[in-house]
C-alpha cells in the first residue's frame, strides 16, 4: 500500500512540476523542477502521514540546508571554471 501511495503522490507530483517547468522559460528548468522537488514533496507528505508534523520539520529543514549547501557548491564551481578558465569534465 506504501508503494502505491508513493507512487500516485510521485506522480501526481512530477505531472505538476513538468507542467510548470515547460510553461517556464528557458526550457531547461523542466529538468530541475521535474525531479527533485516532486520527489521532496512526496517524501515529505508520506513521512507526514506516517510519523507526523515535528519528524516532516526537521526533515524539510535538512532539504532546505541541503539545497542551500548545493547553490553555493554551484556558484563556486562557477567561478572557478571562469575565473581560473579550468575545463570543465565531462
Amino acid at each position: 500500500m506504501e508503494f502505491l501511495l508513493r507512487f500516485l503522490a510521485g506522480g501526481l507530483a512530477v505531472s505538476i512540476f513538468a507542467l510548470l517547468g515547460d510553461v517556464l522559460r528557458p526550457k531547461s528548468f523542466a529538468g530541475p523542477f521535474g525531479a527533485a522537488p516532486s520527489v521532496a514533496l512526496a517524501a515529505l507528505a508520506l513521512a507526514f502521514a506516517q510519523h507526523g508534523f515535528d519528524y516532516v520539520a526537521t526533515e524539510a529543514r535538512s532539504m532546505a540546508i541541503g539545497a542551500i549547501a548545493f547553490a553555493l557548491f554551484s556558484v563556486t564551481t562557477c567561478q572557478l571554471l571562469m575565473r581560473l578558465r579550468w575545463r570543465r569534465v565531462t
